[in-house]
């Protein structure tokens, strides 16, 4: 068996950028190294030796971890050596709906401030309110304006925040977005 694994570009996952996103680039990075079989079956096939097998799985676990930031690797999948296991380990920790996963995110979310150079689209905000939709949770229409608003640096945007909500009844955050990045492109 020929196992040669290559390096693909994958963003180190940190416990805070999409895990969703990132499980699915380090799936093409096992995939494209011929590993992704420590993945995907529970038991090797007959046609693999048990030492071939014991090596994928060292190699897939090297692979896996090589994506990781050193505290989640240390902390969480150090001594793993099955990458089955491995990855289940960091789907229960990273893609559950747990009561702490959904706190985080909603600490996350309150706490965002979009950074100065950054544009409206590039904004981390839309990412996190997918995160947050992966895991059941549910903010509405009028918090997720509010919070989009008062994540946005005040100096350039405070004069525009003010005219945009005022004398409407209701806040749409298609339409605030909208209006967000239409007033981006016209300045």
């Amino acid at each position: 068996m020929n196992l040669h694994p290559l390096r693909i570009d994958v963003v180190k996952f940190d416990g805070k950028n999409n895990f969703d996103m990132w499980r699915c680039e380090v799936m093409d990075a096992l995939t494209a190294s011929n590993l992704e079989d420590t993945l995907l079956l529970e038991k090797k096939r007959e046609t693999t030796t048990e030492e071939d097998w014991d090596k994928m799985n060292r190699m897939a676990c090297g692979l896996i971890s090589s994506y990781l930031i050193q505290e989640i690797k240390y902390y969480y999948v150090l001594y793993e050596i099955s990458a089955r296991q491995l990855w289940e380990i960091l789907k229960k920790k990273y893609l559950t709906k747990s009561i702490e996963s959904r706190l985080q995110f909603k600490r996350r979310l309150y706490h965002i401030q979009m950074k100065r150079e950054l544009s409206i689209d590039e904004h981390m905000y839309t990412k996190l309110l997918t995160d947050i939709v992966n895991v059941d949770m549910e903010i509405n229409e009028e918090d997720k304006v509010v919070i989009l608003l008062n994540s946005l640096p005040e100096e350039e945007y405070e004069i525009f925040t003010l005219i945009l909500i005022n004398g409407r009844q209701t806040l749409n955050y298609s339409k605030i977005f909208a209006a967000l990045v239409n007033y981006e492109v016209r300045r």
